[in-house]
């Protein structure tokens, strides 16, 4: 499958001041940007920026940033499925995965999160795919928000809402570990038919497997 992608990008006025929502970004561009220390999430942020970087060269990789003048202060990340998880199983090519979303504490309540989401949307690429997102609470920064899991939910469902994303039931047993994971996903406009039933036996592989 093609994978096009082509460049939006929206300001953002901010308490903290004005950010820049932009990409998809090339990795060259993401090497030559300031990463924030305070972005640490998922692992230490050298090494993140590092993954930004290996994950924007990829043919499906896309990557949104947040920038403050010369340095990122959030971004998201799109993906092919990890290949240890389900959803890889299919070997869909028009499914990809919204991986990671992070902004730092200090443009958090901004809206930030929302616009990486809408300015993610805006490529009319993005219909031709199946995107999904996991949410675990195990990965919420629960304390720094002073938020408990169901609080968080509603924050991140709400987010997600913005870019389309959806609640969706599946039998994934690490999502359905806990009754605060959830499966959200958008379903692009030109998704065809057969596509949209592979995905279905993915949300309830159990289902099939008797």
């Amino acid at each position: 499958m093609e994978h096009k992608k082509t460049y939006n990008a929206k300001k953002l006025i901010t308490p903290h001041g004005e950010l820049m929502i932009e990409g998809p970004i090339t990795p060259e561009a993401l090497a030559h940007l300031e990463f924030h220390e305070d972005l640490v999430a998922f692992r230490p942020p050298t090494q993140q920026h590092k993954a930004l970087i290996e994950i924007a060269g990829l043919p499906e990789g896309r990557i949104i940033i947040a920038r403050h003048h010369h340095t990122i202060v959030g971004y998201v990340t799109y993906l092919y499925p990890d290949p240890l998880e389900r959803w890889s199983e299919g070997k869909m090519e028009n499914l990809i995965e919204l991986g990671a979303i992070e902004v730092i504490p200090k443009f958090r309540g901004s809206k930030v999160g929302k616009n990486l989401l809408i300015v993610s949307m805006m490529d009319d690429w993005m219909e031709n795919y199946i995107t999904i997102t996991t949410e675990y609470y195990w990965h919420w920064d629960l304390k720094g928000t002073g938020l408990n899991v169901w609080e968080y939910r509603k924050v991140m469902e709400k987010m997600m809402n913005t870019g389309g994303l959806e609640w969706y039931a599946t039998d994934d047993p690490e999502i359905s570990s806990h009754p605060a994971n959830c499966l959200m996903v958008k379903i692009g406009q030109r998704v065809d038919q057969e596509s949209i039933q592979k995905f279905d036996q993915l949300r309830f592989m159990n289902r099939f497997m008797y």
